[in-house]
């Protein structure tokens, strides 16, 4: 994307949210979008698969806390009408009518930092290098430094940037056993990729982009306004450095195109739900050739009907065990599930309701080991009793009927009130 294109755009409007929305509204509403209008749900629908597109390019920048604070500071610089917009009417950046000194108050060497036109001390050329030489697109960039005399700063002269294609993001549900054991799964998507007919070039097989005439191939051109010199994208190559003549069939010139693709993931070990998973480089490949941004894959996990996990400790997991009123009384060995089979576990005598039982080395697999599990304790209660049952209730009744379990408790009571009487 052109440099004037990728500040004229509204990635807030794109998403449909406000500009001071947070992290998570802007998540939200991307995945909304994406999943309304993924070329998997909508097969062919080019106006769904644009829109898919707009919006992976929108969150590439907003989800990143320095790049929407860049693109938000050159919107208002820029857009929002400081300049008076771009190459427009007066007081346009790098357009006619634009002031050396301080216009309506506001003083242009501050912005300069120095008003040097050349190599870039700070200041303006710092932050559009940045922007303009480092954003391309939603995902940010992988550049090298560039220089060059006639920039506004060190980032907008010499050759341009290769951009960085956006960050695509998807899904995957995986079972419980799976997360805590680790897993390799394949992962089937339709996104954005690398043309594969003209490999990312663009070009019709068997041609080549030619070099831009206008601006030698740099993407960019330079304005003498008065004492400084201003570069801005070329209007003929709009940034990118080339020209394609015949484009290709399959990506009409874009270097890009949406196909179904097959990933090898790995899930580790241990995972917890909503993980998200970083495949470096497997994202949306950059605009004529450049690096492919990232895919992050979100972990869903499917809660098990017997284990769960631990709150203070995630490596743990937890399960509960009912036991009769004899087991907890005697003491008993009893039979307890784990993951990967059954194991004998001893019960001391006199355990109470609730009481946890450690098993070492029965949790989620790490790398220096395992995590436990952790049996709790409780009390099966039956709902009907055979009249033989009954009648054994009835004498262990009579041979207790002395006891009195809530004595103590009514004596630490009684003992609270008088002191707070006192």
């Amino acid at each position: 994307m052109a440099n004037r294109d990728w500040l004229e755009k509204d990635f807030y409007r794109e998403l449909g949210v406000d500009k001071d929305a947070t992290q998570d509204e802007i998540k939200k509403a991307y995945r909304k979008i994406a999943r309304e209008n993924h070329p998997d749900t909508k097969p062919g629908d080019a106006k769904a698969e644009a829109r898919f597109k707009a919006a992976g390019e929108a969150y590439g920048v907003l989800s990143d806390p320095t790049k929407r604070s860049e693109y938000d500071e050159a919107r208002s610089l820029f857009a929002g009408g400081r300049f008076g917009g771009f190459g427009g009417g007066g007081g346009g950046f790098g357009g006619r009518g634009a002031g050396t000194g301080a216009t309506g108050g506001f003083d242009v060497n501050d912005l300069f930092g120095g008003s040097r036109a050349g190599g870039g001390g700070g200041g303006l050329g710092d932050l559009l290098g940045g922007i303009f030489g480092g954003m391309g697109g939603a995902g940010g960039a992988q550049t090298d430094p560039t220089g060059g005399a006639g920039g506004m700063g060190g980032g907008l002269g010499g050759t341009p940037r290769r951009r960085r294609g956006a960050d695509v993001e998807t899904e995957v549900r995986i079972d419980f056993a799976e997360a805590v054991n680790g897993a390799t799964l394949p992962l089937r998507l339709t996104s954005p990729m690398r043309c594969g007919t003209c490999e990312g070039s663009g070009a019709r097989p068997g041609t080549t982009p030619r070099t831009c005439t206008r601006c030698g191939g740099a993407g960019l051109v330079s304005r003498s306004q008065g004492a400084f010199a201003f570069s801005e994208p070329c209007p003929d190559c709009r940034g990118t450095g080339h020209l394609v003549d015949d484009p290709c069939p399959e990506c009409g010139g874009d270097g890009v195109s949406s196909r179904p693709r097959t990933l090898t993931i790995r899930i580790p070990a241990g995972v917890e739900d909503g993980k998200r998973i970083r495949l470096a480089g497997k994202g949306q490949p950059g605009p004529s050739g450049g690096p492919s941004g990232d895919l992050y894959v979100v972990v869903h996990v499917t809660p098990d009907a017997v284990f769960g996990r631990s709150t203070k400790n995630p490596d743990d997991l937890t399960l509960s065990l009912p036991v009769t009123y004899p087991e907890l009384v005697r003491g008993a060995t009893v039979t307890v599930p784990t993951l990967e089979g059954r194991i004998s576990l001893k019960v001391p005598p006199g355990s109470s309701v609730g009481r946890t039982l450690r098993v070492r080395e029965r949790g989620v697999k790490r790398k220096d080991g395992r995590g436990d599990l952790l049996v709790t304790l409780e009390l099966a209660v039956p709902q009907r009793l055979s009249t033989e049952a009954s009648e054994a209730l009835d004498a262990y009744a009579r041979a207790t009927a002395g006891e009195d379990p809530r004595a103590r408790l009514m004596d630490r009571a009684e003992a609270g009130r008088k002191e707070a009487a006192s």
